[in-house]
């Protein structure tokens, strides 16, 4: 099987487990011996987008800025892995058609659940007023209307996430089968 690119693009709430699940896909990609880049919203921020707010404006060509990275990836045989809150369905939107192989991934978890998991403190920076334009608490998340894989990672452990998404990857041929392990006897 020839390296096939595409853009793998995990969206939901902070806290809902898109970075967890896209390292483990990513490792388990490198091992079938992909072309694979994980890009963490995280990261891109702090690196490509650096001096950008969170005004919707801003957020939005935070997107624009990891799609065409992703893009640029992925027309070269590299599966590039999204891993970005990408709150407004119509970056996401935009992204999607600008890409050839698109995959929406929704990792689906209430915000209860993100708020209990949030080791930086952050949503209780945002309730507190101290932190403004939150996704989820007073800026909204824009649910994918009809993403290709859900996550419900507050009922999925994260292999099993992983699991489902490599599983779907596999059954439209992107990705080779995990191969037999082979002993010598």
């Amino acid at each position: 099987m020839a390296n096939q690119g595409l853009i793998l693009w995990l969206t939901g709430l902070s806290g809902s487990g898109k970075t967890t699940i896209a390292k483990g896909i990513g490792q388990e990609l490198q091992a079938r011996s992909c072309m694979v880049e994980v890009l963490d919203g995280d990261v891109v921020r702090t690196n490509l987008s650096k001096g950008l707010g969170f005004s919707r404006e801003d957020r939005n060509t935070n997107i624009r800025r990891i799609g065409f990275v992703a893009h640029l990836l992925s027309r070269n045989g590299v599966i590039a892995i999204v891993a970005a809150i990408s709150p407004y369905r119509a970056a996401r939107d935009e992204v999607r058609n600008m890409a050839g192989k698109f995959i929406e991934v929704y990792v689906n978890a209430p915000l209860a659940v993100c708020e209990q998991r949030d080791l930086k403190g952050l949503y209780a920076m945002a309730r507190a007023g101290e932190l403004r334009a939150f996704t989820g608490i007073d800026d909204p998340y824009e649910e994918p209307l009809n993403p290709e894989i859900v996550c419900y990672t507050a009922e999925e452990t994260a292999e099993e996430s992983i699991a489902k998404i490599l599983a779907e990857l596999e059954r439209q041929d992107y990705i080779p089968p995990k191969p037999e392990i082979e002993y010598a006897i």
